[in-house]
C-alpha cells in the first residue's frame, strides 16, 4: 500500500488590506495635502520669525519676494514641459545667455530692445529643443542635458567676463516697485495666472496636460503631439529667457557662470507643489506654492548663514523625500 504525501497547505493569497492613514475630505474632494502644505507654510513662517530678527524686516521681505522670481518663473516652464512626462535640464544656462546677451547689447540698442533680444534668446533655444525632442523622437533628459552644455558654452563665447551695463535704464525692470510689491514679482504672479488659465482652459494647454498622462489616447485622438511638445519646451525657454534679463537687471550685471543649478530649484519647486515626474499630474497653483516654501527654506538658510553648498544637499533630500511621500499617498489610493 503506498503512501501518499499530503499536499501542502494553500496559503491565503488574499493581502491583507494596507492600513491607510486618515485623509480630509471637503465636499467630496480630498484637501489633505493641501491642507497639509498650508500647515508646513505657517510653520515654516512662524520658524523663521522665531529663529532670526531679520526675517520680518522690510528690507528682507522685499529680498524674498524679489528672489523668488528667478525660480518662480523657471519653475512655471518646468512644471508644462513635467506635465508632458519630459524635463528641461538647460533652463539654468538659458538665464546666463539670456541675461548676458541682453546686458552686452545694452550699449547698442535701446534698452527695451536689448531686453526682447534675450528673452527671444530663451524663446529660440526653447524651441530648438522642443524640435529635436519631438522631431527625431528623442529622450528629453539627452536633448536638454546636451543644451545645458551648448548654450552655457554659448554664453562664455559671447563673453567670457561679467557684463555690468552703465545705463541705470538697465536696472529698472528688476529693481522698480509697485507700491511695496517688487514688479518683477507681478510680473512673475502674472505669468502663473495667465499660464493656470492656458492649462486648464484652452485646447493647448489641455493637451499639454493629457500627453503627458497617455500620449498614445491623445494620437489616436487626432491631437499633434509633436507640435505640443515644442510649445512646451517653448514655453520653458521663453520663462528662462525672460527670468535670465529680469535677473540681470536686478543686480546689475550678467555673468556667464550664473544658472548653475537653477533647474534642480524649478524641479524641486514642483515636486514640492505635487507635480509627477511621470507626468500628467501638476498644479500651477501648487507649484506656486512650491516656490513660496523653497524660497522660505533658501532665505531662511541664508539668514542663518549656512553655505550655498549645504542648501544644494538640502534641495535634493527634499526632492527625495517629496517623491516617497507622492508615491506613497499613490499606493494608498490604488
Amino acid at each position: 500500500m503506498t503512501s501518499q504525501t499530503a499536499p501542502p497547505p494553500v496559503e491565503d493569497e488574499r493581502r491583507t488590506p494596507r492600513r491607510q492613514l486618515p485623509r480630509l475630505v471637503v465636499g467630496g474632494r480630498d484637501v489633505t495635502s493641501g491642507v497639509g502644505f498650508v500647515v508646513a507654510l505657517v510653520l515654516l513662517v512662524v520658524l523663521a520669525a522665531v529663529t532670526t530678527e531679520n526675517f520680518l524686516t522690510e528690507q528682507n521681505l522685499t529680498n524674498l519676494l524679489r528672489q523668488m522670481v528667478t525660480v518662480g518663473l523657471l519653475a512655471y516652464g518646468m512644471l508644462v514641459v513635467i506635465l508632458t512626462a519630459g524635463i528641461d535640464l538647460s533652463v539654468g544656462s538659458v538665464v546666463a545667455f539670456s541675461g548676458i546677451v541682453s546686458a552686452g547689447l545694452v550699449a547698442d540698442l535701446p534698452i527695451p530692445l536689448a531686453l526682447a533680444v534675450g528673452v527671444a534668446a530663451g524663446i529660440g533655444f526653447g524651441l530648438v529643443n522642443g524640435l529635436l525632442i519631438a522631431g527625431f523622437d528623442l529622450a528629453p533628459f539627452v536633448v536638454t542635458l546636451a543644451a545645458l552644455t551648448t548654450i552655457r558654452g554659448l554664453a562664455f563665447v559671447y563673453s567670457e567676463v561679467p557684463i555690468a551695463p552703465e545705463d541705470p535704464g538697465f536696472f529698472t525692470l528688476g529693481t522698480a516697485l509697485a507700491g511695496p510689491i517688487p514688479v518683477p514679482t507681478l510680473i512673475m504672479i502674472g505669468v502663473f495666472v495667465v499660464g493656470g488659465i492656458f492649462l486648464t482652459r484652452t485646447p493647448a494647454g489641455r493637451a499639454i496636460v493629457a500627453i503627458g498622462g497617455n500620449r498614445e489616447t491623445v494620437r489616436l485622438a487626432g491631437i499633434s503631439v509633436k507640435k505640443h511638445l515644442v510649445l512646451a519646451y517653448t514655453i520653458s525657454g521663453t520663462c528662462a529667457g525672460l527670468a535670465g534679463v529680469i535677473l540681470a537687471s536686478r543686480v546689475g550685471i550678467a555673468q556667464p557662470s550664473v544658472g548653475v543649478a537653477f533647474e534642480l530649484d524649478a524641479i524641486a519647486a514642483c515636486v514640492i507643489g505635487g507635480a509627477s515626474l511621470a507626468g500628467g499630474r501638476g498644479s500651477v497653483r501648487a507649484t506656486l506654492g512650491g516656490v513660496i516654501v523653497l524660497s522660505l527654506i533658501n532665505n531662511l538658510l541664508n539668514l542663518h548663514g549656512v553655505q550655498s553648498f549645504w542648501q544644494q544637499v538640502l534641495k535634493g533630500l527634499i526632492i527625495i523625500a517629496v517623491i516617497i511621500v507622492q508615491r506613497r499617498s499613490m499606493g494608498e489610493r490604488a
